[in-house]
C-alpha cells in the first residue's frame, strides 16, 4: 500500500468491514476511489481514515487500535506475554484466551492485527483454530505466532500450519517475539499515519468513479 492510495481489500481490512461492503462504500461515494488505466480500483487512504475518525466519533473510543490475542491454556505464559506485549506502545490492546473456541469468540467480537497461540490445547486446538480461520471467507488476514512445545516432526505428524505463521518452541526466546510483535505494530502504525498533503494532480482528481 502505497502512501496516498490502497486497494479495496486492504481499505476493508483497515475499516474491519468484507470486501464487498467496501466495494458499495466505492459505488455510494462513502469511500473516493478512481481506477488504473489496468482497471484496478484503488482508494483515496484519506477517505479511509475520514470513515476511521467519523467512526471513532460515533463509537466515542479508538477504533484504530493495535490488538494483540494470545490463545495459551498456560495460565503463567499466558499472564507473561500479556504483561511484556502490554509494554510494547501505548494503547496497545493485549486480550487472551483459554482454547480455540474462546480464541474464536474473541475474534468474532474484534480481529486482532497478530494472534498468539499455543497449538496442544483443551477443546478446540491451535490447528483447527488456524485452520478454521485461513478458511473463512470473513477473516481478514491476521499474523500467526504459534507458540509450542511440539518439534517440527511432532507437528507435522499432528497437522498443517498456515505458511505464514511464524514458530516459536518453549522456552519462548522472548526478546525475539517481542521485538517480532514491535516490529508488526510499528508497520501497522505506518501505514496508518495519514498522507502530509492531499493528491494535487489533476490527473488524480478528474479519475474519481463511483463505478
Amino acid at each position: 500500500m502505497n502512501e496516498l492510495s490502497c486497494t479495496t481489500r486492504e481499505a476493508a481490512s483497515i475499516l474491519g468491514i468484507c470486501v464487498r461492503t467496501a466495494q458499495l462504500w466505492v459505488e455510494s461515494g462513502r469511500l473516493k476511489a478512481w481506477k488504473t488505466p489496468g482497471g484496478h480500483r484503488r482508494i483515496l487512504r484519506e477517505s479511509v481514515n475520514a470513515q476511521l475518525r467519523e467512526r471513532e466519533k460515533e463509537c466515542g473510543v479508538s477504533l484504530e487500535g493495535f490488538d494483540v490475542l494470545i490463545v495459551e491454556d498456560e495460565p503463567v505464559q499466558r499472564q507473561l506475554l500479556q504483561t511484556l506485549l502490554t509494554e510494547i506502545a501505548e494503547g496497545i490492546s493485549v486480550r487472551t484466551a483459554y482454547n480455540g473456541i474462546e480464541g474464536l469468540i474473541k475474534i468474532g467480537e474484534r480481529q486482532p492485527q497478530v494472534l498468539i497461540t499455543d497449538l496442544l490445547m483443551p477443546g478446540l486446538d491451535g490447528f483447527h483454530l488456524l485452520n478454521t480461520l485461513t478458511t473463512s471467507p470473513l477473516v481478514r488476514p491476521i499474523q500467526f505466532i504459534v507458540t509450542t512445545g511440539l518439534s517440527e516432526a511432532e507437528i507435522s505428524q499432528q497437522g498443517e500450519l498456515p505458511e505464514r505463521a511464524v514458530i516459536f518452541h518453549k522456552p519462548i526466546q522472548m526478546p525475539i517475539l517481542i521485538a517480532m510483535v514491535r516490529a508488526f505494530h510499528d508497520g501497522w502504525m505506518t501505514q496508518r499515519r495519514p498522507p502530509k498533503t492531499e493528491p494535487k494532480t489533476p490527473q488524480l482528481q478528474k479519475s474519481y468513479s463511483k463505478s
